[in-house]
């Protein structure tokens, strides 16, 4: 892909070593001199020190044939100036970080992909991994919903059941799913069906409709976050 990514600041920075790396055809724009310079002598992409909100820096940039652009800036005034530019210019992907919350509505009312806070995002994160240890990763989806990666221990209530079983049995309500089973004896992720028997030590994606509360987690054997 041709990616313009704007500012090179804490979270520009490793998106450009990402998107460097993977072997897109990268193009940064920072005006802050120093952290342009030093964005030039590591990575293999084109780095312009100039201002992002200015049509003519977008053009300069390669607008016209970029695949998408990302705004990690500090302003969200900065951010929304870049996106309207960017749709100006039809860039096809478009996305921005989101510093404060009351902003997020004027980001989606434009068509602007968004992703909020990420400082916000990773204290969520921490408080998360101390209240639910069991939980190896998840993505909140809408208010309630969750999905979630979560080990299975050998005394598990779910453990040496099919899908089936622990459906009929009451073990699995009819709002969680089992999406994916990544199990140590097989080359890639099992795509879960009725009659898929769940083992110890397997490493499950899990959607839950209502979250991942205790009560669930006990179902794969984890029983800490009762008291957490």
């Amino acid at each position: 892909m041709y990616i313009v990514i704007v500012g090179a600041g804490d979270i520009g920075m490793p998106l450009i070593d990402i998107a460097t790396r993977s072997g897109n055809e990268v193009v940064v724009i920072e005006n802050d001199t120093a952290r342009a310079d030093a964005v030039a002598s590591e990575y293999d992409c084109l780095v312009l020190d100039a201002d992002a909100t200015l049509k003519e820096t977008l053009i300069d940039a390669g607008a016209g044939r970029a695949d998408g652009i990302v705004s990690t800036t500090d302003q969200d005034a900065t951010n929304v100036m870049v996106a309207l530019l960017a749709q100006e210019l039809d860039i096809p992907a478009i996305v921005s970080v989101v510093h404060n919350p009351e902003h997020m509505t004027l980001f989606r009312q434009i068509g602007v992909n968004t992703i909020e806070n990420p400082q916000q995002l990773i204290a969520e994160y921490l408080y998360r991994a101390v209240a639910r240890p069991a939980i190896v990763d998840y993505m909140r989806i809408g208010e309630e919903a969750e999905v979630f990666e979560i080990t299975v221990t050998e005394n598990a209530p779910i453990a040496g059941k099919t899908l089936t079983e622990a459906g009929t049995g009451g073990i699995l309500s009819d709002d969680v799913l089992i999406v994916a089973i990544d199990r140590e004896s097989e080359d890639k992720p099992l795509t879960p069906r009725g009659n898929t028997r769940i083992e110890a030590n397997d490493l499950l994606t899990v959607y839950s409709g209502s979250g991942a509360d205790p009560e669930l987690t006990d179902i794969f054997g984890h029983y800490e976050d009762k008291a957490a």
